[in-house]
This record gives structure tokens, C-alpha cells and sequence, in this order.
């Protein structure tokens, strides 16, 4: 019996966690023994990643629409895409937290792959800021004197009530923790002077640069921060701890290292995410084996460069932020024009699973990370649903999808399928509808609360109800159609056909509308239809049962009929009101608007 992708992800995170784990602990505490400047320098890396932690947590508190919608707006473009991953990545400082808001916008289907590739480009060459950041002025001032107030403010608005103070506490204790972090470290490898000197270890030539670009990968790894792997090396550096060449070596590792958030990340997402961490995985490996071939003459730009900006010839530390920016920068222009190959390649490598029939397509744990992310997944699953709910309908009705959705005039598809087809209207509920539905509610208990997206998560779990409510209405509808549609009476027949061709209509009305992006004003209209239909309905009865043409009994069944297919159109054109063709921005005052009326139609009050 095969593992599911959740039960292999728990096992990967177990064997990690008892291999790894103790591993890291055996290894601080031999250091801790050894040397109490290692227990200094250690706790700088531990109280600079609880920062990284903290101020993550504070950007978290601004998700809630905002940078949902600068996301979607301006990744149109991959120009767009890459600004964007360069921008936020400079603001927050965490090309992980990008990484993972590019990975949840990309399950969730809010954005495409190319878009997400050219996000985490840019995210690669934002995160060179942090070096610039920490050795233009991190080792030049004491930044400890500006890390107390803040953590003192940042605790203050940590305890107010309002989203955005909380968020503005976590920044100003993330920054805080971020520069204590720094001068714990400094300190550290400064007092390593007094003891051993790290440079003693120093190794030369390719070898050496190998050596540490493997050693910066595993820090990165461990540390899940290639901007703490960064600070270490700037900071080892500034304290002639390191020589200038391993240091090169180590930040080419941790730009490959800091691939590890990614993948972790997209382990719990779907298809299209892990493709966007094997994206990343390629374009820092492919930056870093870049950086390695051409060490040399990178390096000789490094001193050109330096020269006409006025760097110091002894300032490394300024010297690798350079160095930094310029390979990833030639990462860039190396692999943008591959960008469209890339997504190909990805697509074969990582192929979508097959559409089972009972299987969710967008409820993945990834797009858990933010509200809005979460409200796209059940907003396109209930789509996925929909798809579903419109092929039983078909097949209710002695019908195809393709058939109904065809170029073909629907008279003449009714005409041609005029044979009636036993279709099993409760055995497709079971097994596509019903396991889907269970998980579109397990989902739905699992996501953030957040009253900005609330009301459309009640508009979505409202249109999950009208889809139940549909389907068994073409149950009921189906019980008599069948006998009817073989019935010697060809006036009954042709009622029924009417009936067929109605909801047809519909539906394939409505899979246009959705085609060509109309507004909703075409749903008016097909309101507006349908109450006229209904009416015709009504007078041709009467005179078919004057003229004899039917008995009572085949007009008290046409008239429950017709109110079951009025029902099944009713839910139809709300459905797609709500769900399908509705702006986002315009589902709360839609939802404010239609209620009352919207309640009663789909509460499915029997209209005779």
C-alpha cells in the first residue's frame, strides 16, 4: 500500500528530527565545554534567529489583504515579479518568509509559476541588502544601544489589543533581538582572539572554496537562515577570523543552503509549490556553481567595482556584500530569459497527481499561512465541486458535459440523446461529492481567524449547500424524467425534453459567461428568464390538460418536475453570482445585498 504525501512529509520531518536534532545538541554542548566564547558567539545566533522569528511574526500581522493584493497586482508581469521579490524581501529581511507567502499564493492558485519563479529571484537578490545593512553599519556602530528601546517598545505594543500595534511590537522586537543578535556575535569572535585563531584552518584554492561552500550549505541548513549564516560570516570576518576567500566560499553555501526553507515548506503544498522549491533549488545552485567557475574574475570585479564606489582595500566585510549582490545579480541575467523552459521542465519532473474522483485539488496545508491564501483554496476547491456537481446534473438529465458545453444546438443534443440513462444520481454524490465536501469543511475549522474574510467564507460554505441541495433535487427530478422520457405520449416527452434543455441552457449560458468574463448583470438577465420560462410553463400546461393532450397525473408530475428544474437553475445562476464571476473586493456588500432574497431561493421553498 503506497504512503500519501502527508504521511511521507511526517516521516521525512521524523527521521530529521532523531537524526539531526540530537546531533546539533551533542555538538553545542562540546562547544559550550570547551570554550565559553562559543557559548557567546551561539547565543548571538540563537537571540538573532528568534529575532528573524519575531519579525516574520510582526509582517505576518500585515498579510491580512494588503500585501495579498500588491501581490496579485503586481506579479503580471515578470519584470513586476522580480521588484516585487527584491522589495519585500528588503522591507522584511527574510527571503524565507517570501519564499513561504510565494508557495502559499502559488497552492492556493493566486498567482502562476512563472510569477512565483520571478518572485524568489528577486527574493535571492533582496536578501544581499542584509549584508550591506550589517557591514555598512551593524559592525561600524554599537547597534546593542538601539536594541534595548526597541525590544522596551516592542513589549509594550505586544500587550495592546489592535492587529496592527501587535504587528509594529513583533517588528520592533524582531529588529531588536536582530541587532543584540549581531553584537553578541561581534563580541564573541572578538574574544576568540585572546584564545585561537579560526584563520589557522584556513584552506586555499579550489579546494578550500569547495570546503566552505559545503560548510556555509550545512550552516544554512541547520540554521534555516541564509541572513544568519551571513551575519556569522561578516561577522567572523570582521574579527579576521575567517580569510576573505573562505568567506566568499561561505556565502556562495548559504545561498544554496537557504533553498532547505522552501523545500521544507513546500513539502505540505501541492504540485505547483514544489515546483516553485525545485525552482529555487535550480536558480541558487546553478548562481552558486556560477560564483565557483568564475571566482576568479568575480573577485577582480569585486576590486574594480570597489574602487570607483570608494570601498577601503582592507574593508572585506563591505567587500562581500558586494561580491553577494553581484553573482546573485548574474544569477539573474543568466536565468530569466530560461525562465519559460524552466516552468516546462518543472511541469514533467513534477507532474499533477491524477484527478481522482474523491480527491481535493487546492485544500493543501500551505495555503494555511495567510487568511486570504486560505479563502482562494476553498473558493477554487468549491469550483472544483462545481465542475463535479455540473457533470452529475448532465448525466441526470440522460446528458454529457460535452455534449451540453458542445457547438452543437442544444435541441439537437437533446434530440440525439433522447435515450434514458439510469445514472446513479446518489452513488456520484458519495464518491465525488460528498469525501470532497467533508474535506472542504475540515479545511474550512483548520483556517486563521480573520473577520475580514469571514463573510466570504460563509459565502463560500453557503454555496457548497446550494450545490447539495441542487443535486438532490435532480435526484427527484430524475425518479419521473426517466419513465417519462420512454413514454408513448410524445406531449409529455417533449415537456420533459423542454425540461432537459432548459437546465442545459443554463448551464451552458453560464460556462459562457464565465469565458468571456461578463458582469453580473448577465445573471439578472438569466433571472429574469428563467421566472418568464417558468410562466410559459404554467399556461402550456393548462392547455395541454383542457386539450387533453396529458392526464392530471402527468401534470402533477411535470409541475413538481419543473419546480425541482427551477430550483436546479435557481441554485445554478447563484452559484455562479456568488462564486464564480463575483470580484472578491464586492463579495461582502453582494453577500450584505442578496441575503434575504438569496436565503429564500436557495432555502428551495417549493414554487407551484
Amino acid at each position: 500500500m503506497e504512503k500519501s504525501d502527508p504521511e511521507i512529509n511526517d516521516v521525512l520531518k521524523s527521521v530529521l528530527g532523531k537524526i539531526l536534532l540530537p546531533t546539533i545538541f551533542i555538538v553545542l554542548a562540546y562547544g559550550f565545554w570547551i570554550s565559553p566564547n562559543f557559548k557567546e558567539i551561539a547565543a548571538g545566533i540563537a537571540i538573532f534567529l528568534f529575532g528573524m522569528l519575531a519579525l516574520e511574526e510582526g509582517f505576518r500581522a500585515f498579510t491580512g489583504g494588503v500585501l495579498e493584493q500588491l501581490l496579485k497586482r503586481s506579479t503580471n508581469k515578470l519584470w513586476k515579479s522580480l521588484s516585487f521579490g527584491v522589495l519585500t524581501t528588503t522591507i522584511m529581511q527574510s527571503s524565507s518568509l517570501v519564499s513561504v507567502i510565494a508557495i502559499s499564493f502559488l497552492g492556493a492558485g493566486l498567482i502562476g509559476l512563472a510569477q512565483g519563479i520571478g518572485i524568489v529571484f528577486g527574493a535571492n537578490l533582496g536578501t544581499t541588502t542584509g549584508a550591506w545593512l550589517v557591514a555598512g553599519f551593524g559592525l561600524k556602530v554599537k547597534i546593542s544601544a538601539y536594541a534595548m528601546p526597541m525590544l522596551v517598545f516592542g513589549v509594550i505594543l505586544l500587550f495592546q489589543k489592535s492587529r496592527q500595534l501587535k504587528g509594529i511590537g513583533y517588528v520592533l522586537m524582531g529588529l531588536g533581538f536582530l541587532f543584540l543578535g549581531i553584537h553578541y556575535m561581534k563580541e564573541g569572535f572578538e574574544a576568540f582572539k585572546d584564545t585561537i585563531h579560526l584563520t589557522e584552518y584556513a584552506v586555499a584554492g579550489y579546494r578550500g572554496l569547495l570546503l566552505f561552500t559545503l560548510i556555509g550549505v550545512a550552516a544554512t541548513v541547520i540554521m534555516q537562515s541564509s541572513h544568519a549564516t551571513l551575519v556569522l560570516i561578516i561577522t567572523a570576518l570582521a574579527a579576521q577570523q575567517i580569510t576573505y576567500e573562505n568567506a566568499l566560499a561561505l556565502a556562495i553555501g548559504a545561498n544554496i543552503g537557504t533553498t532547505i526553507t522552501a523545500i521544507l515548506g513546500s513539502l505540505s503544498s501541492n504540485e505547483q509549490g514544489k515546483r516553485l522549491a525545485g525552482a529555487h533549488l535550480i536558480f541558487n545552485t546553478v548562481t552558486g556553481l556560477i560564483a565557483i567557475i568564475l571566482m576568479q574574475p568575480l573577485m577582480q570585479a569585486v576590486e574594480v567595482i570597489s574602487g570607483y564606489a570608494g570601498i577601503a582595500a582592507n574593508d572585506y566585510t563591505l567587500k562581500l556584500a558586494l561580491f553577494h549582490t553581484l553573482f546573485n545579480l548574474i544569477g539573474i541575467i543568466v536565468m530569466v530569459p530560461f525562465i519559460n523552459r524552466l516552468v516546462g521542465f518543472l511541469e514533467r519532473i513534477i507532474r499533477a497527481e491524477p484527478d481522482h474522483f474523491a480527491k481535493p485539488k487546492h485544500l493543501n496545508d500551505s495555503a494555511l499561512e495567510f487568511s486570504d491564501t486560505a479563502v482562494e483554496a476553498i473558493r477554487l476547491e468549491t469550483l472544483h465541486i462545481y465542475g463535479k456537481a455540473t457533470e452529475i446534473i448532465a448525466r441526470g438529465l440522460s446528458l454529457t458535459k460535452k455534449d451540453i458545453f458542445s457547438d452543437e444546438k442544444l435541441k439537437s443534443v437533446i434530440n440525439r440523446l433522447d435515450t434514458p440513462d439510469d445514472y446513479d444520481v446518489d452513488d456520484a454524490y458519495d464518491h465525488y461529492i460528498k469525501s470532497l465536501y467533508r474535506a472542504l469543511l475540515h479545511f474550512i475549522n483548520r483556517m486563521p481567524n480573520d473577520t475580514n474574510t469571514s463573510p466570504q467564507t460563509d459565502n463560500i460554505r453557503f454555496c457548497n449547500q446550494a450545490i447539495i441541495l441542487m443535486l438532490k433535487d435532480v435526484k427527484h427530478l430524475q425518479k419521473n424524467m426517466l419513465g417519462f422520457m420512454a413514454s408513448i405520449n410524445p406531449d409529455i416527452r417533449k415537456e420533459y425534453n423542454h425540461i432537459r434543455r432548459r437546465i442545459a441552457k443554463v448551464l451552458r449560458r453560464l460556462e459562457k459567461i464565465r469565458d468571456q468574463e461578463q458582469s453580473a448583470l448577465t445573471h439578472d438577465a438569466l433571472d429574469r428568464m428563467l421566472e418568464k420560462n417558468d410562466e410559459l410553463l404554467h399556461r402550456r400546461l393548462d392547455g395541454m390538460i383542457r386539450r387533453g393532450q396529458i392526464t392530471a397525473d402527468m401534470a402533477i408530475s411535470l409541475m413538481n418536475d419543473s419546480s425541482y428544474a427551477y430550483n436546479i437553475i435557481r441554485n445554478l445562476i447563484e452559484i455562479n453570482r456568488r462564486l464564480i464571476l463575483t470580484d472578491k473586493g464586492n463579495e461582502d456588500m453582494m453577500l450584505s445585498e442578496n441575503s434575504s432574497a438569496s436565503n429564500h431561493d436557495l432555502l428551495l421553498t417549493a414554487k407551484t
